[in-house]
């Protein structure tokens, strides 16, 4: 069999083969700045600013969020602005480590995270206190201002003396009573003790010249007060009421010669 003919049909299949699946090569050409129209890049330009300017809010509001979640974090849970130091202004008659302990402020708490007013009554609960504010002096300070109890009168309790104010508070008990601070004489001292009331109101009834004469106002009962004067004399005043009358009338019968001068009915005045 003659190989020339075999040779032709092959060579036809190859060639019929080689038409049917052309091969294809592709490359990727980047197009220069001159092959897109001006007008398209001005159109994408403007969609590029409108793209950044619809996220700048959203970018803005989420960095303010990040930004103070940090600084809240910082000042709050942190003791990089903790308290560093209690200062405590106006105390004479309790010293700054009685306030301190009854303030009761962890050293190194976060400033942000103290309850001023929680403080400030812990702080008020102290007998000679009687009133406190508390601020806060960044970064790390604590101020206590107290305002102390005003002495009017000392009530006399066995060997010592009970110190009250004009709400009849004890908030100092002493050996004996302060130079020009009158007695006044009850069995139990207290703001809520009639007594303790009618006797502080009597007092400040007095006038300068029949305050000056005091040694004590004595209170047997609630119609039974009496002032002891200088010179042992006294003053029957009675009960509480007419202050200002009883005292007026009383004064005017200091420079009588009487030991004993009876204001309990200021319109009816009798001495002897």
């Amino acid at each position: 069999m003659s190989p020339g003919p075999a040779r032709g049909r092959t060579s036809g299949q190859d060639g019929g083969a080689a038409r049917r699946s052309p091969v294809r090569r592709w490359q990727l050409v980047r197009a220069g700045a001159d092959a897109v129209p001006p007008s398209t890049r001005r159109f994408m330009a403007r969609a590029r600013q409108r793209r950044m300017r619809a996220a700048l809010p959203w970018v803005v509001a989420v960095s303010v969020v990040a930004v103070a979640g940090l600084v809240a974090w910082t000042v709050l849970g942190t003791g990089l602005f903790g308290v560093r130091e209690v200062r405590v202004v106006g105390a004479r008659l309790v010293t700054a480590v009685e306030v301190r302990d009854a303030a009761a402020v962890a050293d190194d708490a976060p400033l942000a995270r103290v309850d001023l007013a929680a403080t400030a009554r812990r702080v008020g609960t102290l007998p000679p206190v009687a009133s406190a504010t508390v601020a806060r002096d960044w970064p790390g300070t604590l101020v206590i201002r107290v305002v102390e109890r005003v002495p009017v009168a000392a009530v006399p309790q066995g060997d010592g003396v009970a110190v009250v104010d004009a709400t009849g508070v004890v908030f100092q008990r002493l050996d004996r009573a302060p130079d020009g601070l009158p007695l006044v004489r009850v069995a139990r001292p207290g703001p809520d003790d009639p007594g303790t009331r009618a006797g502080l109101a009597v007092l400040a009834a007095l006038g300068p010249k029949l305050r000056a004469e005091l040694v004590a106002v004595d209170v047997a009962g609630l119609a039974r007060i009496t002032l002891l004067l200088r010179g042992d004399r006294t003053v029957f005043w009675g009960d509480a009421s007419r202050g200002p009358d009883k005292s007026a009338v009383a004064t005017a019968l200091l420079p009588r010669d009487a030991d004993r001068i009876d204001v309990s009915a200021p319109d009816v005045v009798t001495f002897q």
